[in-house]
């Protein structure tokens, strides 16, 4: 029997089984840590599948959720911190949007040497068309939950998130 096909990977001649004991064994509050970010990484999958089948960038899209829902407009650095990205790499993530017309940038009406993220009308369109369709192909992964268990679980989420 080909033991590749099962996905079991012939070792070498060292001995792993301290570490591997060392992985294996974690505490509960490292299981339920790990078991969220597995789960995250499955609905983020799902996500991304949706974004890519509709020729779509998945953080491009994240961008213009965050300004949209900050009315509108932003500043890059702001935009930056909600995102979780640094200052340098949102500017990797603008160039594109504002190539395709989705953003514009303008000078801050205070403060000259500051710049203003907008999202433009074909940024709005393009959101209003796609986020429907995004939000049910997540939704149909969360529905295994009955709605006492997704309000548990914002509960939940919502405690792991308090400072």
């Amino acid at each position: 029997m080909d033991t590749r096909q099962e996905g079991i990977i012939p070792q070498k001649e060292t001995n792993i089984d301290g570490l591997q004991q060392l992985v294996l064994d974690l505490p509960l509050p490292n299981e339920a840590f790990f078991a969220l970010v597995e789960t995250t990484a499955s609905l983020v999958a799902v996500s991304e599948k949706y974004w890519q089948s509709q020729g779509l960038n998945g953080a491009r899209i994240r961008v213009l959720v965050e300004i949209a829902k900050q009315g509108g407009a932003i500043l890059p650095s702001v935009l930056a911190g909600r995102i979780g990205v640094t200052k340098a790499n949102i500017s990797l993530l603008l160039a594109p949007l504002e190539k395709d017309g989705y953003i514009s940038r303008t000078g801050h009406v205070h403060d000259g040497r500051k710049t203003v993220i907008s999202i433009t009308e074909a940024g709005c369109t393009l959101l209003s068309q796609q986020l429907p369709g995004n939000r049910a192909a997540v939704a149909e992964k969360m529905n295994r939950l009955d709605l006492d268990e997704l309000r548990q679980l914002m509960v939940l989420l919502h405690k792991l998130n308090q400072r």
